[in-house]
């Protein structure tokens, strides 16, 4: 009689199994199919390095890895509207989506469609996101993690300097993830704790940096647990970044606390916790003003980590990036607050913000609203020379074919003209699919370029409109479009 049960128990678990990978639009099915009130988070899945693999390095740096040239052919508007007609009409990207191609030599705008209407943002607001931080992070300006003496010579504080990305043990100094190490804190902390005759302490974090809340109350209930996003902090360890059906911990800091207390012991010192401390704020072992440092270690540089970032569509990362940007221009509060000062910042940075609406950074929750111009605008701030930080970021989007979120798109025949051309940020909510990037013609011309479906239909489902949407940008990569 247990035979019968084992098998409608098994069959139970596997439907919940896939209706998790649907709802996070890992697997086709209904539940991505039909816009909800409650936001479904972006599909893609972070290329996040297992916890006992090799950490992710910097992705290569360049445009598009064919080659170009400024004396190119232009495409006309003309041979762009011949040439994707059928595109720009397909039934996979519903209705009117928002459409701009520009040349990225002269800027000049060779096609647009519906470009000025506000739409769901998806993903696509983290390149805006990126810009704002751009401009506020100088060149290789990097993150530190501190241990500090407390209140008395017994109680030691980690300070939590804005690094999300540190490894648990040694950095590796050619990794973004993982180049610094909370081992390598503990072994030089433990040996300072010696020189001064400690062999044990009370360990605090101090979170008094960039605070804020771990989840934006715009995200559905169920994205922490899932692994659709992690939590915001300002310290996390690198082996724990979200991916769907692998969550992150709920309070990373307590991670990274616990993760550096064991290095501590291993070290030989004696550790016990405060637990005293309220979860996202300074705790009462929060670190002396001016408090002697025993030891820190420094991160990969915030560049790097914003087109880690971006490459990955990692909404966490994005998120605590943002707010330290915002936090150093006395901007606190979280998330609202955050949204608020990105759309400022973009202003400052003559962008027309027309339309925009942010309430996070990184374009999870259905109430962020761009124009695909405002897009096309900011990615113009990184193919120009104005903001060369977000220059260098943009270099180190994910490139088609090959690595990030668009390592797995581009591999269908009509598509593989584009594979090593495109360079882009992808963007997916229930019912809304976006690209927006850079590629080169067939002829060598650099064109930056996006798109955004809002109503990608019933019945049509996300993977289906990710395929129009890379048809779409391989046709523009195969084309002289000159007719």
């Amino acid at each position: 009689m247990r035979r019968p049960a084992l098998v409608v128990g098994a069959v139970v678990l596997l439907s919940v199994c896939y209706l998790t990978l649907d709802v996070a639009d890992v697997v086709p099915g209904v539940l991505t199919r039909v816009p909800l009130a409650t936001p479904t988070p972006t599909l893609t899945t972070p290329t996040v390095a297992a916890t006992t693999g090799p950490q992710p390095h910097a992705a290569p740096a360049g445009m598009p890895l064919a080659g170009t040239t400024t004396t190119a052919p232009l495409p006309t508007r003309a041979g762009l509207q011949t040439a994707l007609r059928g595109l720009l009409s397909d039934a996979r990207l519903g209705a009117s989506p928002a459409v701009v191609v520009r040349d990225a030599g002269t800027g000049a705008v060779l096609l647009d469609q519906s470009a000025a209407t506000p739409h769901i943002a998806a993903s696509t607001l983290k390149l805006l996101a990126a810009a704002a931080v751009d401009s506020v992070f100088p060149a290789g300006a990097t993150l530190t993690t501190r241990a500090v003496q407390g209140a008395t010579p017994d109680r030691l504080v980690l300070v939590a300097g804005g690094d999300t990305l540190l490894a648990p043990g040694a950095g590796d100094p050619a990794s973004v993830a993982g180049r610094a190490g909370l081992g390598d804190l503990a072994t030089r902390t433990a040996t300072a704790l010696r020189a001064k005759g400690i062999g044990a302490v009370t360990l605090s974090v101090d979170l008094s940096y960039a605070p804020g809340p771990l989840v934006a109350p715009t995200w559905g209930s169920s994205y922490q647990p899932t692994g659709l996003t992690g939590a915001v902090s300002a310290i996390g360890l690198s082996t724990q970044r979200a991916v769907p059906g692998r969550p992150g911990p709920a309070d990373p800091a307590k991670s990274a606390r616990s993760a550096f207390a064991s290095a501590l012991r291993t070290a030989g010192v004696t550790v016990a916790i405060d637990t005293t401390e309220t979860t996202g704020t300074p705790g009462a072992g929060a670190a002396p003003k001016g408090a002697p440092v025993y030891a820190s270690v420094t991160s990969a540089s915030v560049g790097d980590q914003l087109a880690l970032a971006l490459s990955d569509s990692d909404d966490a990362l994005t998120e605590t990036l943002a707010r330290q940007a915002a936090y150093n221009r006395g901007v606190t509060g979280g998330f609202a607050p955050t949204g608020a000062w990105l759309r400022a910042t973009l202003g400052t940075l003559g962008i027309d913000v027309t339309g925009l609406t942010a309430v996070d950074a990184s374009g999870l929750s259905r109430e962020d609203v761009v124009t695909a111009r405002m897009v096309s605008d900011v990615i113009a701030l990184g193919t120009g020379t104005r903001l060369p930080t977000f220059r260098a970021t943009l270099r180190q989007l994910a490139i088609a074919g090959l690595s990030g979120s668009l390592a797995t798109r581009f591999d269908d025949p009509k598509t593989q003209v584009a594979a090593g051309v495109v360079r882009a940020k992808t963007g997916t909510l229930t019912g809304v699919g976006a690209l927006a990037g850079t590629l080169v013609t067939a002829e060598g011309r650099l064109l930056t370029f996006v798109v955004i479906a809002n109503a990608v239909p019933s019945g049509v489902g996300t993977l289906r409109a990710r395929d129009a949407l890379d048809e779409f940008v391989a046709t523009l990569a195969q084309c002289g479009c000159r007719a």
